[in-house]
């Protein structure tokens, strides 16, 4: 691999406009550059990070990408033409210029996309919630308008997988907050009622006469929650925080699933495999750690960054699983497929990825490439491969998915689902609103069942159903009986910090509020010597950016990566460049490059 031997000391510092990989060489579009239309530096002190998010609206054209992104106060969605034109930056499908507060993030919502509509939430850092349609250039409503339910930045918003009308956001306080887009926020401060609570964690249901938002609180850790995301499946919710936790939760049963800690300093940020069976998290230790889902443990760390990791990243298309089964992954997730959560195109890797046979004993080579940029403005990629995954094992032996598999199948009939249907649909409002729906109706369509891999597939009919009923049918679809199993493997799990009993109220309440020392986490399986796991060099490590780089993401032909000066970048990917390079002479703006 060609890294840093590419240039001398005082190239050093030279940022780079391509680099090589196993696969070739990425080249940076400089033609394909987005930005505020002036193509000014911005001058980010004390700004929020530039984010940007993607959706595809399916335009007849063929060219339906569309690209939004934050720069301080401002707020751009634009046509995406990647690698194919050049970006004409005069001609902003929407603008949007906030006083008194900077948007921090958004996401689309994948599922109702089209190429008239488009549904945009954007966080704010004075707390407030919007959900804009930067097509029709309208805004449909604001939450937490008043900042009656929380005052702090909010850090991460994101639609639930599968549905329509339901929303996470994460604030700085440690809160996160589910919200449907039906429901009014209320006009005064919420009052709530403990639903589930863990070490270091509780979830609290919204108390009123009527339906409001939001419809669950959560408490995470210590500290601001940095950021959270679905697993592919949309079963599983993992979020970190500055007090340097990964928990990974199944978000059904409101259950701790697992846990990790960073070697020092918060974690800022993290991403799910392709399969949904590793997380990769990095932040203020300068590493980047591998956790795995199924097992519940750190399985390696790698070293690239000089300076805090601001996004991790899989590459869905760079992510290969040679001789795989076709996908069982996801199958029968009827109500909540969840597959949207990123982009569409990210499907056909998922599904390549999703088997590793736990009863065929066939060898499978398997690499999961994934990326990091960092406040050291490097970009740094990486591969996962079988001598890290399975140091111990040959590759054609029998793997088994013990954990995984009694962690998320549904029992016959728990204490957990119960209580919590009851106590989301206890609300009068709630109950009305499903009156006409016989509950019995609803565990046949909606099962959210058994184990990670799955078969049936979801039918129109059914989605519809789940997406129709509002609230209480979200208490009902989501959140099934899982607590026996969890209690059948609570003991395997001597690393996991989320199975508590529950005999003792005041025991709960007092290690909810006990604070985790870092010294007696580490050496543990939390936190694993650094001699005590494998240390993955990155593939390349290159400068690309003056200021920190605050956004990373693989799409089918490119990469794209964006830093604090607002602009973003498109990376052709081997092979991709053709079409465009010869219009590299001129940029939009006459500018000769």
């Amino acid at each position: 691999m060609q890294m840093a031997a590419e240039g001398g000391g005082k190239e050093l510092n030279e940022i780079k406009t391509q680099f090589n990989t196993r696969e070739g060489v990425y080249k940076l579009l400089t033609h394909s550059e987005y930005s505020r239309p002036n193509r000014v530096p911005f001058n980010s002190q004390g700004s929020n990070p530039v984010k940007v998010s993607f959706v595809n609206v399916n335009d007849q054209s063929g060219n339906g990408d569309r690209i939004c992104f934050n720069v301080g106060r401002e707020l751009y969605f634009y046509i995406y033409k990647g690698v194919r034109k050049a970006a004409d930056l005069s001609k902003p499908i929407d603008k949007r210029i906030y006083k008194g507060t900077q948007p921090t993030c958004h996401d689309f919502n994948h599922l109702t996309a089209t190429a008239d509509s488009v549904s945009l939430l954007v966080g704010f850092s004075a707390g407030q919630v919007q959900l804009i349609d930067p097509i029709k250039r309208e805004t449909s409503k604001l939450f937490n308008e008043e900042r009656l339910i929380d005052k702090s930045r909010v850090t991460c918003v994101k639609w639930v997988p599968g549905l329509e009308r339901l929303f996470l956001v994460a604030h700085s306080s440690g809160n996160m907050y589910l919200y449907n887009v039906e429901n009014t926020c209320g006009t005064t401060a919420p009052h709530y009622q403990l639903l589930k609570q863990g070490k270091n964690y509780s979830v609290h249901t919204c108390k009123s006469k009527s339906t409001r938002n939001p419809l669950l609180k959560w408490t995470v850790g210590e500290g601001a929650l940095n950021e959270f995301a679905f697993s592919p499946d949309g079963k599983f919710l993992a979020c970190v925080s500055q007090d340097g936790f990964l928990r990974v939760f199944n978000f059904d049963a409101v259950e701790l699933h697992g846990t990790m800690k960073s070697y020092f300093g918060g974690l800022l940020c993290m991403c799910w495999s392709p399969d949904g069976k590793y997380i990769v998290a990095g932040g203020e230790d300068d590493l980047v750690t591998v956790w795995s889902f199924v097992d519940c443990r750190v399985i390696a760390r790698g070293h690239g960054h000089k300076s805090w990791v601001s996004v991790v990243a899989f590459d869905h298309y760079t992510t290969s699983v040679e001789d795989a089964d076709p996908m069982e992954f996801n199958g029968s997730d009827e109500d909540f497929q969840g597959l949207h959560f990123g982009r569409d195109r990210a499907n056909s890797t998922q599904s390549r990825l999703s088997k590793r046979n736990s009863t065929d004993s066939r060898t499978v080579h398997t690499t999961y490439r994934f990326g990091s940029v960092g406040q050291d403005t490097q970009l740094c990629l990486w591969d996962l491969t079988e001598d890290i995954l399975f140091p111990h094992l040959p590759l054609s032996r029998t793997r088994t998915h013990t954990n995984v598999m009694n962690a998320t199948s549904p029992p016959a009939g728990g204490e957990v689902a119960g209580d919590i249907v009851n106590n989301v649909s206890n609300n009068p409002s709630t109950n009305d609103s499903s009156a006409n729906t016989p509950s019995n109706s609803l565990s046949s369509p909606l099962p959210r069942s058994n184990s990670l891999p799955h078969s049936p597939a979801m039918t129109a009919n059914n989605k519809s159903s789940a997406i129709a009923s509002g609230v209480s049918k979200f208490a009902t679809l989501s959140l099934h009986d899982r607590k026996e199993q969890h209690q059948e493997t609570d003991h395997k799990r001597n690393h996991s910090m989320g199975h508590i009993s529950s005999k003792s109220s005041d025991k709960l309440n007092m290690l909810t509020k006990s604070r985790t020392d870092p010294a007696k986490t580490l050496g543990t399986p939390l936190c694993p010597h650094m001699e005590d796991l494998p240390l993955l060099e990155p593939l390349i490590c290159k400068k690309i950016a003056h200021e920190r780089l605050t956004v990373l993401i693989f799409i089918e032909d490119c990469i794209v990566t964006a830093c604090q000066e607002g602009f973003i970048w498109t990376w052709a990917r081997p092979g991709k460049v053709g079409l465009s390079s010869q219009k590299q002479a001129v940029s939009p703006s006459g500018t000769i490059i």
